[in-house]
């Protein structure tokens, strides 16, 4: 008599919410970016800081982002990814904390440095979903992963603009703080430990070389439009910075064990991807800057709306509905024509909700459409990215290779803010004895970003054949097992 077929077990609790947790802490990390933006212009008033002042709330989550995501990526790779993700969330819990506790713009502005910490968090979730999912679900949680950060910060505005309307400004950071604590727990208890290290000492020269470098170049480029494109501060700046990189890129080719492995970046499946990751990171960020601006300019400008933060943080809700709803396609159409077409298609689909923007940009339900649009894009071009780092690194330098990679998206938004504020700023007539942008200005910095959009496209189709790379089945194997041994052990 045959017997029957064995069911085969269940997976535990923890397995299955895995890929939910670090899809929540993604989200979480950009609300948190996002939710000291509709308090900008009340913060002097309330802190007594001056305007110029109160920016470094923003300019600093920026900077420390910045630098710490490819250096806690690192980390990542030699102690444990699990480990250092606890502590970046745990750092922007802390953060969010102390500005809950404090007006004093001096606390604020070093907490929100701290969390700036939490940008490592998505490179760090993507090397984990490598590690430990098999391949039929490694492309879906990987595309999810990658949208949260266009999730979060649409889900983030609303959310704060509301918070500040309607109860006082801390209540917002100490409902972000239990929050925070709430994923700094279930990360701990969901998510396993990957058994994957890069052997060697961490790189301390090269992480300081690193930090200083682009402290220099990112505070030129933010703070460029504030202190003139031309004056001593800015052009200081920007010497400082290349001589400080050059210098590091000699540092890192000679450590036997650098922060980043700058002949694995030269390779160009990587450093195409890099490449694109900053012309897509620059054109999707434009779309979030001049909307939000669009929508709240007065009605006395022939263009604009007229609409308060709240109602323009649910103008950008739907974007982040879109990004949500859409990264499963990316992940098939990766599967069947590779992540490089997904890229590809993703830059041309921001390019086309760049060209509805400027066809028209006075209607609400048009200016909502093109918004979408371009979200949609940013799903499917980042959902591709950290898919294309995956299958061109090796395992055990997953975590590093998309911090440098998100660390190049940065760059991207970090030069799109300077642009689009050079260009309004320029284009721009006085309304009340205020200047404001016209809307031809709005509409040069769509073709600006549109036109970057297409320059994405050409990089992502430059970028040789993105089949399995050579080296990945062995990877895998090594993987299985490692954690195998690591399990037995256990």
């Amino acid at each position: 008599m045959d017997q029957p077929a064995p069911i085969p077990p269940r997976p535990r609790l923890r397995d299955r919410l895995t890929v939910p947790v670090l899809a929540s802490g993604g989200i979480l990390m950009a609300v948190m970016q996002t939710v000291v933006v509709p308090l900008l212009p009340d913060l002097p008033r309330l802190t007594g800081a001056s305007a110029a002042t109160v920016s470094w709330t923003v300019t600093a989550t920026l900077l420390s982002g910045a630098v710490l995501t490819p250096v806690l990526g690192r980390a990542g790779d030699m102690y444990g990814k699990r480990r250092v993700l606890t502590a970046a969330l745990a750092l922007m819990t802390v953060g969010s904390v102390m500005c809950a506790l404090s007006s004093d713009i001096g606390v604020l502005i070093a907490a929100r440095a701290l969390q700036g910490a939490a940008a490592s968090v998505v490179p760090l979730s993507i090397s984990i979903l490598r590690d430990e999912l098999p391949p039929e679900r490694r492309g879906s949680a990987v595309a999810l992963m990658s949208s949260t950060v266009g999730i979060g910060a649409a889900l983030g505005l609303p959310l704060a603009a509301l918070v500040v309307q309607y109860a006082d400004w801390h209540t917002m950071f100490w409902l972000t703080s239990a929050l925070g604590a709430l994923g700094v727990a279930a990360t701990w208890w969901a998510v396993r430990e990957s058994p994957l290290r890069e052997p060697g000492r961490f790189d301390v020269a090269g992480a300081l070389g690193l930090a200083a470098g682009l402290v220099c170049l990112l505070l030129g480029v933010s703070q460029g439009g504030t202190w003139g494109w031309g004056s001593t501060r800015v052009l200081a700046l920007f010497l400082a910075a290349v001589v400080v990189l050059v210098l590091w890129c000699r540092q890192q080719l000679r450590a036997a064990r650098p922060l980043v492995d700058l002949r694995l970046v030269t390779r160009p499946r990587v450093g195409l991807s890099h490449v694109a990751a900053l012309l897509t990171g620059f054109a999707f960020y434009a779309n979030s800057l001049v909307t939000a601006q669009l929508v709240q300019a007065p009605k006395a400008t022939g263009y604009g709306l007229g609409l308060s933060i709240v109602a323009t943080g649910l103008c950008l809700l739907p974007g982040g509905v879109t990004m949500l709803l859409f990264s499963p396609l990316s992940a098939r159409i990766s599967a069947r024509r590779g992540p490089r077409i997904t890229l590809a298609l993703g830059a041309a689909v921001i390019a086309c909700g760049y060209a509805l923007r400027i066809a028209d940009s006075r209607d609400l339900w048009m200016i909502i459409l093109g918004a979408s649009v371009v979200a949609t894009g940013t799903t499917l071009a980042y959902s591709a990215l950290p898919t294309l780092i995956l299958r061109a690194v090796p395992a055990a330098q997953t975590a590093s290779a998309n911090g440098v990679n998100v660390l190049m998206r940065t760059i991207g938004q970090a030069v799109s803010s300077a642009a689009v504020a050079a260009v309004l700023v320029h284009h721009s007539s006085p309304l009340g004895g205020v200047p404001v942008p016209t809307l031809h200005g709005y509409l040069l910095a769509f073709a600006l970003a549109g036109t970057v959009a297409l320059a994405a496209c050409a990089a992502a189709l430059s970028i040789p054949g993105d089949g399995p790379a050579r080296g990945t089945r062995r990877d895998r194997g090594a993987a299985r097992g490692t954690r195998d041994e690591a399990l037995e052990g256990a």
